[in-house]
C-alpha cells in the first residue's frame, strides 16, 4: 500500500515523488489522490494502449482523456478543459507543437514507469516535454528507481522515495520470490490468452487472482491475470505454481521478482515454424540474457495487432531475406498506409531526405513509395501495405539529417 500521506508532504513541500509500484496502472491508484479536479495534469506512458487504463480507472468526477487520436485528442481538448490526458509522449508533443495542448498550464506531471519507454523513444518527445513543464509538479512511478538514477537526476533532482524498495537488510537487490511461468498477453487479446494459458499448463483446478485481496482456496495453477507485487506473489505461490499474464513492457519486472519459464501457447507454436538451429540458439542466448527489454517494448503495438509467433516469423523472413522487398514487382494498384516519421522541416529535412532513408535504409523499391509530406516537427510518408511493416522496423533508430528518428503507423 502507498502512503500517500507521505507523498503528498514532500509535494506540499515542493520535492518530487518515486512512487515505488509494479508497472500496471491498476496498482496506481494513490496516484488519483495526488492529482486535483481542474488543475491540469499528464500522465506520460508508454503507449496509447496503456494511456487508455489510464483513462478506464480514472475515478468518477475526474476528466481524464486518452491520446488514441491525435485528431480526436485535439478536438476535445478545444472543446472542454481536461483534468488529465494520458498518452505517449510523442503525441502529446505532437498536440503541444499544434498549440491544441497548452504546456505553460500543465502543473503536474506523472511519469508512467520510465524503465519500459524511455528506451523505446529516441525522438527527443520526452525532454521536450519535460522541459516545458519544468515548474509542475513531478509524480514518477517506478518498479527500480535505482535503474533510472541518471534520468531522475535530470527530471527529478533530489526526489523523495515513498514505498518498499526491493532491497534487503545489507542493501543488496532481493532475489526472485519463487518460480513462476509466464503467457505474453497484450491487452487486446488477455481474455483468450487467459483461456490459452490454462489449457497449456493442463490446470484442472485453476484459480484466477484479477487483483486486491487473496484467494481464499488454492488450487493446481494460480492464473494472475493482474499483476503481482512482490508481497502478493510471495502470497499467492502459497496456494499454487503462478502462472502470470504480462505485457511485453512487463516482462523485466516479472523476472525480476520470479524465476520465469514461459509458457507456448498451442496455436502460437503451430503457426511458428523456425528452421534455422543456429539462429534459435542466438534468440534463445538474448531471452536468457535479458537483452531484448528495449525491443520488447518497441514491438508492443505489433504484439497488440498480431500473434507473437507472427511477428517473431516477421522479422525472421526480414533476418533471412533482407532485400525481398526491393525485389518484389510493385502491384498494379497498390494501397497505401501512412507512416509517421520523427523528423520534420525544423530538422532540415526534406522529402528527398525521407525518400533515401526509406530506400536505403529500409529497402524499399521506389515504386512502394507514395506522397512524401514534410511538416514542421514530424514528416508522413504513404508506403505501399506490403512494405509498411518493413519500413517502421528498419527505420525505428536511422538516422536522417543527424537525427534518430521513429517510426509507426499513423493514428
Amino acid at each position: 500500500m502507498t502512503d500517500v500521506s507521505a507523498a503528498r508532504a514532500a509535494l506540499d513541500r515542493g520535492r518530487p515523488v518515486v512512487l515505488v509500484m509494479p508497472p500496471a496502472v491498476e496498482q496506481a491508484d494513490a496516484v488519483w489522490e495526488l492529482v486535483s479536479p481542474a488543475i491540469p495534469a499528464l500522465v506520460l506512458c508508454l503507449d496509447h494502449t496503456v494511456a487508455a487504463e489510464w483513462a478506464a480507472r480514472a475515478p468518477a468526477g475526474l476528466r481524464v482523456h486518452a491520446v488514441t487520436s491525435l485528431g480526436r485528442a485535439a478536438a476535445l481538448l478545444k472543446e472542454s478543459p481536461i483534468d488529465v490526458l494520458a498518452g505517449a509522449p510523442d503525441d502529446l508533443a505532437a498536440l503541444a507543437s499544434k498549440s491544441a495542448l497548452k504546456l505553460d498550464t500543465i502543473r503536474t506531471v506523472v511519469l508512467a514507469w520510465p524503465e519500459s519507454f524511455a528506451a523505446a523513444e529516441p525522438s527527443g518527445a520526452l525532454d521536450t516535454l519535460l522541459a516545458e513543464t519544468r515548474g509542475a509538479t513531478r509524480v514518477v512511478l517506478s518498479w527500480n528507481p535505482s535503474a533510472l538514477r541518471d534520468f531522475l537526476e535530470r527530471h527529478a533532482h533530489r526526489a523523495e522515495v515513498v514505498g518498499d524498495l526491493a532491497l534487503d537488510a545489507d542493501g543488496k537487490p532481493l532475489g526472485p520470490v519463487g518460480p513462476a511461468r509466464y503467457v505474453i498477453a497484450p491487452a487486446a487479446r488477455r481474455a483468450a490468452a487467459l483461456r490459452e494459458g490454462i489449457e497449456a499448463v493442463g490446470a484442472a483446478r485453476p484459480v484466477v487472482w484479477t487483483g486486491g485481496d487473496m484467494p481464499d482456496t488454492a488450487g493446481d495453477a494460480i492464473v494472475c491475470a493482474a499483476l503481482p507485487t512482490r508481497a502478493q506473489l510471495t502470497a499467492l505461490a502459497r496456494l499454487g505454481r503462478p502462472l502470470l499474464l504480462l505485457t511485453p513492457a512487463q516482462l523485466p519486472y516479472a523476472r525480476a521478482i520470479a524465476s520465469l519459464t514461459p509458457v507456448p501457447l498451442a496455436d502460437a507454436a503451430d503457426r511458428a515454424q523456425v528452421r534455422v538451429e543456429r539462429l534459435r540458439a542466438r534468440v534463445a542466448e538474448l531471452i536468457e540474457r535479458g537483452a531484448v527489454d528495449a525491443e520488447l517494448a518497441l514491438l508492443t503495438p505489433l504484439f497488440e495487432r498480431f500473434d507473437a509467433a507472427e511477428v517473431a516469423a516477421a522479422l525472421l523472413a526480414l533476418q533471412r531475406a533482407p532485400g525481398a522487398a526491393a525485389e518484389r514487382p510493385a502491384a498494379p494498384a497498390p494501397s497505401w498506409v501512412k507512416v509517421f516519421v520523427g523528423v520534420g522541416k525544423k530538422d532540415g529535412a526534406a522529402a528527398k531526405d525521407l525518400v533515401g532513408a526509406l530506400i536505403r535504409e529500409a529497402g524499399l523499391a521506389r515504386e512502394d513509395l507514395g506522397r512524401i509530406e514534410v511538416r514542421e516537427t514530424f514528416s508522413l510518408a504513404d508506403v505501399a501495405s506490403h512494405a509498411a511493416d518493413q519500413a517502421i522496423q528498419r527505420l525505428a533508430g536511422a538516422t536522417i539529417r543527424g537525427r534518430r528518428v521513429q517510426a509507426r503507423r499513423e493514428r
